[in-house]
């Protein structure tokens, strides 16, 4: 047996029937030897196709022996019988079963591409083999762009481009017109006067009689074998460019140029499968950055009101109906409370509704007496004028702050410091204006402050305060600040008549509940995620189905197992990864809309975090939900799909 000879012995090939089995081909003995050219003829079902099949191992004997230059195709795995499709079959079929979507440069390079070979290499061999079957000026036509015999010969320059050892051939000439049929056998003939061991199945006589040796088959056994005398072995005239094993870079980089090329075959398909994945990615990416937003607008809010500071109140508790009566908080507890070495700072305040006057302006006020240190406690800026002194508190001056809202209402855009107005029924000067915190709590109502001292004598007639508010030192820790005043004042009164309220706590609290909410949206949004994964999936698995014969056709040239699942695999992730960067993208479009309706707050910047994050949900889920229908296209037999149209 020659190194490139066939040889069969008591092959059976059954298929499931019912309950039973079907025997197709029957105790099946064969040799055929390298530069031969034999025709295998017989009915439809007679089961020449089915042998065809399990001499080109895209099939496999239930029972019996098949042997390829002396290798037993029975005992070799996936992996190998590709191997062996690539280094010495060649396949040309009736339907021609080229890819659509690849000129005929790519269709007949296709089978260099599993076998390893080299780019510029493959492309020449492709171009030269064109170019030797007569269609130069075509290698860039998409097979419906060419003739029914020009496809033909295609297929034929494709089953040669790993060197095409031996030719099988199944009704070459069945879709064809005479003339065309006939160009195809003169190839046939050339190819095996060149070396080759062209087979041909066929059921017409008139292919069959210009072969050497003609095996007729009918009900799957042999009839009749003319071939008595075989032509001694040949060696073919010209050999494909030796090729080495692809390393899975170079298997990759060639997969993601086929997935490239399946997807924009399918635009429409591979748009639709995308509009998931956009949503769910524009959705996980907006849904976060609105949450930090909101997160960051109410954190700085409270920030507004005073950072590091502890407020001090009257009563148990809030609504404690009683807070009005306690007396207890006294100038005294300002004194001791300053002398503590964590107190940065601490002011008293009460606050009471007056009528502020100002020439034929009459309107409410909320008006509160405070000490000096009140605006460096609270971190308030002045906008206009300055703080009144310690002297003015000592005094007992009759001077006063504005808000802007204050300002604006008494004066317009008159000048205000320097002014007297009537507070309640006290003239006081204006010294300053206090700047507007950055969209902090408090509303649009007339905020004044006047010295606590001056309050008490002059205004609210009484020496107690509602409430202390204290500063504590930068790198202090408020809560154990918080527990030391709490002991102080309650050594001070005799008593607990007091709560406190530390505004460091509540932001903890905040901060806290606003990661827990961010999340809570995030995990949301990731539902549609997983519903655009899910839509991938399902169309990939659509996609399988429609594309079962091109998988039949890869393998039937070579591909393996794994070139099919990795084609599959980078396309549901190519997918995935442009439907994550389109809805990237779609996010910083819909912060850039929310902006132009939403101006008390923004949307946090997309950080790189939040992008990364993006790009590895899209790849995890062309991962998770590719895997299923990739693994399924590597699974097909070849023999299924390549009969699927």
């Amino acid at each position: 047996m020659s190194e490139t000879g066939l040889e069969l012995d008591g092959v059976w090939r059954r298929f499931p029937s019912g309950d039973g089995e079907a025997a197709v081909l029957k105790d099946v003995s064969l040799s055929i030897a390298a530069g031969e050219m034999v025709a295998i003829v017989g009915a439809s079902g007679s089961g020449k196709s089915t042998l065809m099949n399990i001499l080109g191992c895209l099939d496999q004997p239930s029972d019996g022996r098949y042997r390829v230059a002396g290798r037993d195709a029975g005992s070799l795995d996936g992996e190998q019988l590709a191997a062996l499709r690539r280094e010495h079959f060649g396949f040309i079929f009736q339907r021609y079963h080229l890819l659509p979507h690849l000129s005929a440069l790519d269709n007949v390079a296709m089978p260099a591409v599993y076998a390893g070979m080299p780019l510029e290499a493959r492309r020449a061999r492709a171009q030269a083999l064109l170019d030797r079957l007569g269609l130069a000026g075509k290698e860039g036509h998409r097979p419906g762009q060419l003739s029914g015999g020009q496809q033909q010969r295609v297929s034929i320059a494709r089953a040669l481009m790993n060197g095409g050892r031996i030719i099988l051939a199944d009704e070459p000439t069945g879709a064809l017109d005479s003339r065309s049929g006939d160009e195809v056998m003169r190839i046939l003939k050339e190819l095996n006067a060149a070396g080759h061991t062209v087979i041909v199945v066929t059921h017409d006589a008139a292919i069959a009689a210009q072969t050497d040796r003609v095996i007729e088959i009918r009900d799957g056994e042999i009839l009749r074998d003319s071939g008595a005398t075989r032509p001694p072995a040949r060696s073919i005239d010209e050999q494909a460019p030796a090729a080495a094993s692809p390393s899975l870079r170079e298997r990759m980089a060639e997969a993601f140029k086929m997935a490239l090329l399946a997807m924009l075959s399918n635009r429409l398909r591979t748009a639709l499968t995308m509009l998931g994945i956009v949503i769910g990615i524009a959705s996980v990416v907006s849904v976060i950055a609105i949450g930090e937003g909101s997160r960051d607008y109410v954190l700085k809010s409270i920030r507004a009101m005073g950072t590091q500071t502890i407020t001090v109140f009257r009563g148990k508790d809030w609504a404690d109906d009683k807070a009005d009566g306690i007396r207890t908080f006294l100038p005294g507890d300002i004194a001791a409370l300053a002398d503590e070495s964590y107190v940065d700072s601490v002011t008293p305040q009460t606050t009471q509704p007056q009528r502020i006057r100002y020439r034929n302006v009459d309107v409410n006020g909320s008006v509160s007496g405070v000490g000096r240190d009140f605006f460096r406690v609270q971190g308030m800026k002045m906008a206009e004028g300055q703080v009144f002194s310690v002297d003015d508190v000592r005094l007992q001056r009759q001077v006063v702050l504005l808000d802007t809202n204050a300002r604006r209402k008494l004066f317009g855009d008159g000048e205000a410091v320097g002014r007297v107005i009537l507070v309640g029924t006290v003239p006081a000067t204006v010294v300053g204006v206090v700047a507007p915190r950055d969209r902090g709590f408090g509303g649009n109502s007339l905020q004044l402050w006047m010295p606590y001292s001056t309050t008490a004598s002059r205004l609210f007639g009484q020496q107690h305060f509602d409430h202390f508010v204290i500063r504590v030192r930068d790198g202090q820790p408020t809560k154990l600040a918080e527990k030391a005043i709490t002991a102080l004042l309650t050594q001070r009164h005799g008593g607990k008549d007091f709560f406190t309220y530390n505004l460091d706590e509540v932001l903890k609290t905040v901060e806290s509940s606003s990661r827990s909410l961010s999340l809570l949206l995030a995990l949301v949004a990731v539902i549609s995620l997983l519903v655009g994964g899910i839509g991938v999936m399902n169309i990939m698995l659509v996609s399988v189905t429609e594309r079962t014969r091109e998988i039949g056709i890869r393998m039937a040239v070579g591909a393996r197992q794994g070139d099919v699942l990795q084609q599959f695999l980078i396309e549901a992730v190519l997918v995935c990864l442009i439907g994550g960067a389109v809805g990237v993208a779609l996010s910083y479009g819909f912060r850039f809309v929310f902006s132009l309706f939403v101006t008390e707050w923004q949307m946090s910047p997309l950080s790189p975090s939040v992008i990364a994050l993006a790009v590895a949900c899209s790849s995890l889920i062309g991962v998770l939900f590719g895997f299923l229908p990739a693994r399924g296209a590597a699974r097909l037999n070849p023999i299924d799909a390549l009969a699927r149209e």
